[in-house]
């Protein structure tokens, strides 16, 4: 799936305007600064993603999922390395959590913190389109990316977007992913808006 040099920089755009939402709500619940900016995005084709996931390795990692409905059909998600969640945790609660509280403390705390990321995310999309977007409610998981990713789709034709998210807090540097999973009518919906737009 080949996208152009502007279409990329549009859609990266895009992502960094709803994580920018984002970081400003965050900002408004916890004391130390956050950032968050996205480095680069790739698109997936559904082979593409067999490769991508790889990357990742086979253990779970820490994720927050929601589906959208409406201009374009999908499913969204925020994926943490476990390291990189627990570390997230504890910084954003500010203490250290007993172990027998620490999986409702983490899971909790993350799809919070995944909440208001991807409804920014995805609320930027929607106002892109000037359409309204129904989403599910964003749940908690822990699995492989290989599960993850295609778990979240069935035997038609689909386009991986995935951004890689960074979360700066103070000297703590998090990394994690953002993917949206498009049908491909979906996203040639969206890559038709973004060329609209372009003019």
């Amino acid at each position: 799936m080949e996208l152009t040099d502007m279409q990329i920089d549009a859609l990266t755009e895009i992502i960094n305007i709803g994580v920018g939402k984002a970081a400003g709500v965050l900002n408004e619940m916890v004391e130390s600064p956050i950032n968050l900016n996205v480095p680069y995005i790739k698109i997936l084709s559904r082979e593409d993603m067999k490769t991508e996931v790889k990357r990742f390795g086979i253990e779970n990692l820490s994720a927050v999922k929601m589906n959208f409905k409406g201009s374009l059909d999908g499913t969204s998600a925020l994926v943490f390395p476990t390291k990189s969640a627990s570390d997230l945790v504890s910084m954003l609660v500010g203490e250290e959590i007993e172990s027998d509280d620490l999986d409702t403390v983490r899971s909790g705390t993350l799809a919070e913190i995944g909440n208001i990321v991807l409804n920014g995310v995805v609320g930027s999309i929607g106002n892109l389109l000037q359409r309204q977007l129904d989403y599910s409610v964003p749940n908690y998981v822990e699995a492989s990316m290989d599960r993850l990713v295609f778990s979240s789709q069935s035997d038609a034709n689909f386009a991986l977007l995935l951004a890689n998210t960074r979360f700066n807090i103070e000297k703590l540097n998090i990394s994690g992913d953002i993917f949206l999973v498009f049908e491909l009518a979906s996203f040639d919906i969206l890559m038709g808006a973004i060329d609209e737009l372009m003019g």
